[in-house]
């Protein structure tokens, strides 16, 4: 049976472009698209999207009524926000459409179990009021690519208990979501009514490293690819050091590459003297501290001209790095390697299912 998808396009569709990302999302047959902030959900209204959108992170200081207005599901984590909302939608005189979140483990935004039961005895009333629609109830976890750590079970278990509170105080929302990327893959017994696809929607690996997972099968490509120009090749002797404080210094000649992309685009300035880039068929480390504005490469013995492209990361197909390949050298998750992209740099979206596009 197949479970209703939500595709995560928060934060710049992770780097991809928020509006394109969702455009994509509901073409590929997404019922539903998620966001973080008001300004995100009210942004993919603007530019047309009129499907069932969920924001979860508004702030005390935002005002609810574009958001209700703009027909726009808003997430409670506690009975001010229910008060709130119920109160932008009789200034608007419309029933607001709330989805309850409850706190399973993360300790980060919900409800804590201690207040749950307040907290749907009051939603249930001002639905029973008809001051707001109660759509949805859902929590997040806190380890899902970790198959084997003991918090998924209690967070699942403490989700089903405050599902079964909710019924109790009458409440029938629609949907139930639990899992995300990593959940929905290696736990389908979180799937309930929806899942939130975040990382996996941009074909990349939720959980990186985990044994027989399934995502072969699945055929995740990512979507993103960071090309850059070879801005300068020139010839060092041994003993020359690379970049700011010499945290490199060659062994002996080489050819070194300029590329005009650095933290300011928002490359892991960790990177220095661990990630590598694709340029003329191969991989070429990147040698010294990543700069602002630039990156050193180490060409070796070969001729590669100015101007040739360098590929910082793609899908891997070719042999190139991958996100996840810079966030290994960085020290971090392939989340951040794309959500930090920008800066300088020029997004074009490709259709891949053009014959003959290149991503």
């Amino acid at each position: 049976m197949r479970t209703p998808l939500m595709a995560v396009v928060k934060a710049d569709g992770y780097g991809h472009g928020l509006v394109e990302a969702g455009r994509a999302a509901r073409e590929g047959g997404a019922e539903w698209l998620g966001v973080a902030s008001a300004d995100e959900a009210l942004a993919l209204r603007a530019a047309g999207d009129t499907g069932r959108l969920l924001a979860w992170l508004i702030m005390p200081s935002e005002p609810a009524e574009e958001l209700i207005a703009a027909d726009i599901d808003v997430t409670a984590y506690t009975i001010a926000d229910l008060e709130k909302f119920a109160a932008a939608g009789d200034a608007l005189g419309s029933i607001p459409r709330v989805q309850l979140k409850i706190d399973t483990g993360l300790s980060r935004g919900g409800s804590s179990f201690a207040e749950w039961t307040n907290m749907v005895a009051r939603a249930r009333i001002l639905e029973a009021e008809g001051a707001i629609r109660v759509t949805g109830i859902w929590s997040h976890f806190a380890s899902s690519e970790d198959p084997d750590d003991p918090a998924n079970e209690s967070q699942e278990k403490v989700f089903a208990e405050a599902l079964a509170i909710a019924a109790d105080a009458g409440l029938r929302p629609e949907v139930r979501h639990l899992a995300n990327s990593a959940g929905a893959l290696l736990r389908p017994g979180a799937r309930f009514d929806l899942v939130r696809v975040g990382i996996a929607t941009y074909g990349i690996d939720p959980a990186p490293g985990v044994g027989g997972s399934p995502w072969p099968e699945l055929g995740l490509v990512p979507a993103m690819t960071v090309r850059a120009e070879l801005a300068m090749v020139k010839q060092i002797e041994a003993g020359a050091g690379v970049s700011y404080n010499h945290t490199w210094v060659a062994e002996e000649p080489t050819t070194v590459g300029v590329v005009p992309a650095g933290y300011a685009e928002g490359i892991q300035r960790s990177a220095g003297n661990r990630a590598e880039v694709w340029v003329d068929g191969a991989r070429r480390p990147v040698r010294g501290t990543v700069c602002m504005d630039q990156v050193v490469i180490d060409l070796g013995s070969d001729e590669v001209e100015p101007g040739s492209e360098v590929v910082l990361w793609g899908t891997g197909a070719d042999g190139e790095p991958t996100a996840q390949d810079w966030a290994e050298a960085s020290g971090t998750i392939a989340y951040e390697v794309v959500t930090r992209i920008g800066g300088r740099m020029k997004r074009r979206h490709v259709d891949t299912e053009q014959e003959g596009a290149d991503r």
